[in-house]
């Protein structure tokens, strides 16, 4: 009997048994097929000898931790219109393949410590070099003027291997056209590769001498074909002719010359400072590029009329004109700044300017600003004679000329409330304080022209620099 129950105790085992091996394996096989899949480089898991989450290890995918951070090299905005500018940064990715689909960055604009305007967007960067960020019409609140510029970088999560970076495009010819009236730059780029390139960004940046950028512009390619060339072409949409200053961007200049009473004060035949200026403004004349046009107009009450000489390349005229110009004889000569201005303007927009030369206005005055004669009273009033020229010089200006100013006198040296007067009236006709000179002799005046000279032409080349930069250099995630 015994034996009877210990075989039907080990027989319902083996069921038993059976039963639970049957149900694992069923349930195994659920567990498999439903609850786990293949380790993959997209599955948010560190496996399968990644070294990071989904990334390194058999993953095309870079980890972040393992990438040298973008360095910002520089970042600048520069004015198109009112109101309006381009921001551009150079940013250096010193990985030797890493490169980014999607970094993220905003641009600051301060003026002051006031954040004025901020732009924000994302942008591929390519490995082993330097490349721009551009953004382009930034409005700024109030139209304040932006004094420095900042990009800040959001770090990148998405780094992956590029099979090239900038060696894919090299850029074959570059022409800068019609820099004052509508701005062009043709470039010829090439493809160096095999394969065809998308979404192809180009920015164009314009560099001065000393290397600092003055200005840049950008645009795209939908489909560049391998092994090809394709021009392209940059606009601005306003004058650049006065911050470009390479030798290869003529001038169209109008000499001005203070012939009020007070330039005979020091007395002589002929009469002195006036002669000392003629023979300086003559100078000037010779310092000037052949590839240069100047007109020149004297003014004293009221400018001369017509101009003693309109816009020409032809150095004999000018000296002619020059020597020429001589005290009035009519009565007290008093000095009217704004006049003269507008006169030197409308040569300067004369059907004689060429829109491929700047336009530049170089204004002698030994201060003093009488005329004219508030309308409104009939009388000699200073104020209302240097708000005139005031905005004479701003309206010149609104069209792109760049105004250099000149206080010619030895009581330039002197401190007092009238000097200090003239000196700040005649610092603001200047497109920029640093384009007001004062010249208290005639050899300072001399020095002085040449400096202008110099300063219209910068020795050394402007240096522009093309950089192109495509998505389709990234390798494929797997």
């Amino acid at each position: 009997m015994s034996s009877f129950r210990s075989w039907a105790f080990w027989r319902r085992l083996q069921y038993g048994s059976g039963f639970l091996i049957f149900w694992s394996i069923i349930g195994v096989s659920v567990y498999f097929i439903y609850f786990t899949v293949e380790p993959t480089c997209f599955d948010g898991i560190q496996n399968n000898a990644e070294t990071g989450v989904d990334c390194n290890g058999s993953c095309v995918r870079i980890c972040a931790s393992s990438v040298i951070p973008p360095q910002v090299v520089w970042a600048e905005s520069f004015r198109i219109v009112n109101n309006q500018y381009n921001a551009v940064a150079y940013v250096e990715n010193k990985n030797s393949e890493a490169a980014t689909p999607a970094l993220a960055y905003t641009f600051k604009l301060f003026a002051g410590d006031d954040v004025i305007a901020e732009r924000s967007g994302t942008t591929i960067l390519p490995p082993n070099s330097v490349y721009p960020i551009f953004e382009g019409r930034i409005l700024t609140k109030d139209e304040r003027v932006p004094t420095k510029t900042e990009i800040v970088l959001t770090p990148a999560d998405m780094w992956q291997p590029a099979k090239v970076g900038r060696t894919q495009f090299r850029t074959l010819d570059v022409e800068l056209l019609s820099t004052d009236s509508r701005p062009r730059l043709n470039v010829d780029v090439e493809n160096t590769e095999l394969s065809e390139a998308r979404d192809v960004e180009v920015v164009a940046t314009v560099f001065n001498r000393a290397g600092q950028p003055v200005t840049a512009s950008q645009t795209f390619i939908d489909v560049f074909a391998p092994r090809s060339t394709q021009n392209i072409v940059f606009t601005w949409p306003s004058s650049i002719a006065k911050t470009v200053r390479s030798c290869e961007v003529p001038s169209d200049i109008m000499l001005v010359l203070d012939r009020s009473g007070s330039m005979a004060a020091d007395g002589g035949t002929p009469p002195e400072p006036l002669e000392s200026a003629k023979q300086a403004a003559k100078s000037f004349v010779r310092l000037v590029r052949a590839t240069d046009t100047i007109g020149f107009v004297s003014y004293a009450t009221v400018p001369s009329e017509p101009l003693e000489q309109m816009l020409t390349a032809n150095p004999a005229l000018l000296d002619e004109a020059i020597e020429k110009v001589k005290m009035g004889e009519d009565g007290v000569q008093y000095t009217n700044m704004g006049a003269a201005f507008a006169a030197a303007y409308t040569e300067l927009t004369s059907t004689r300017h060429r829109e491929d030369a700047r336009k530049v206005i170089v204004i002698l005055t030994d201060g003093d600003v009488t005329r004219p004669l508030n309308p409104e009273t009939g009388l000699a009033d200073r104020d209302y004679a240097a708000t005139y020229a005031r905005t004479q010089a701003e309206k010149a200006k609104a069209e792109n000329v760049t105004i250099y100013t000149i206080g010619f006198g030895d009581f330039f040296t002197e401190e007092n409330d009238v000097i200090a007067r003239d000196v700040e009236l005649i610092r603001d006709l200047a497109s920029d304080p640093s384009l007001y000179y004062t010249a208290p002799t005639a050899a300072d005046l001399e020095a002085v022209y040449k400096k202008i000279a110099g300063d219209l032409c910068e020795e050394g080349p402007t240096r522009i620099e093309v950089i192109t930069k495509t998505r389709t250099n990234f390798a494929p995630l797997q």
